[in-house]
């Protein structure tokens, strides 16, 4: 992760100033780096001996943060990891076109590896994510949105990445189809069950570096008010639906009182253990290795995080 992180600050390297400090700003903000570190678990897990691993974990990183970027544009968001975010610091505008410098970079890494497969991959998941931010949005302010529709939103915007980043490893293994399928289904699981983790932190008092609340706040339906709507009472109902609709404007505590009775953090932490089961059960075929063991570590630790 060490040469990963040299090839990032390399790449980030631009004659524009301002693109140098958004993005060594939003980069070296202690994010936890897992989605570059699937790429080069994964390729060890295939005992892959070349060097594009590192540059497609770059690739990554580069598309994830140039996603954070934007999310927090939308979301007027101002804080992140206990850190001003960029757009509250540098301004929306600068925020956006940093964005998609960084996307831009990383198609330009992309084309370095000269892999048409890997390129396909990276292409159609910077895709789908794109229009998982669109139903995201269109999800916000609807306190109707089904667990399903939600589940949807989430392996579109997150899991896809960790699902390409899972799967590009095998990808420049030259692993089989069956087992670069078992490394998709890996990535797709553990990223759907790392954002039903960070949609509990929010309503669970950890200090997850944003402000408490702010799901709620931008009104976004989440699994633990899509559940303690399902479960709760009439009334308990009505007020999360006016405080999705509202933006929680009547106050955060009525709504964690309603999340903590119906037991719905519960809920939503079964439903992550759920799919952690089945992205560790489509690798436990793969041989033995220490990158296997720190996959299926990473799989745990994705449940079990306070942060």
């Amino acid at each position: 992760m060490s040469v990963v992180d040299d090839v990032i600050r390399e790449k980030l390297h631009s004659h524009v100033l301002l693109i140098r400090q958004i993005s060594e700003y939003i980069i070296n903000s202690g994010g936890k780096r897992l989605r570059p570190a699937l790429v080069v678990l994964s390729a060890g897990a295939f005992g892959y001996s070349g060097k594009h691993h590192y540059d497609l974990a770059a690739v990554i990183e580069f598309i994830h943060t140039a996603t954070l970027l934007h999310d927090d544009v939308v979301d007027e968001s101002e804080l992140r990891r206990n850190r001003e975010t960029a757009n509250a610091l540098f301004g929306n505008a600068a925020s956006v076109l940093v964005g998609d410098f960084l996307y831009s970079r990383a198609f330009q890494m992309m084309v370095e590896v000269n892999d048409m497969r890997i390129m396909q991959v990276l292409a159609d998941a910077t895709n789908t994510i794109a229009e998982g931010e669109v139903l995201q949005l269109l999800n916000c302010r609807d306190p109707y949105v089904t667990e399903e529709n939600y589940l949807q939103v989430i392996r579109y915007k997150t899991a896809k990445l960790f699902e390409a980043a899972s799967r590009l490893g095998a990808i420049l293994s030259q692993a089989t189809p069956e087992q670069e399928e078992a490394m998709a289904v890996y990535g797709m699981h553990l990223g759907t069950a790392f954002q039903l983790i960070d949609d509990t932190l929010d309503y669970s008092g950890q200090d997850i570096g944003k402000n408490l609340g702010d799901d709620l706040a931008e009104g976004k339906p989440t699994l633990p008010l899509i559940y303690a709507m399902r479960v709760g009472t009439q009334e308990q109902s009505e007020i999360i639906r006016k405080a999705i609709e509202d933006g929680g404007e009547d106050g955060f505590q009525p709504v964690l009182n309603i999340i903590q009775q119906t037991k719905a953090l519960d809920y939503a932490k079964q439903c992550a253990e759920a799919e952690i089961a089945t992205a560790t059960s489509a690798i436990s075929n793969l041989p033995e290795s220490e990158n296997k063991t720190c996959l299926m570590q990473l799989a745990e630790f994705s449940i079990t995080r306070n942060h």
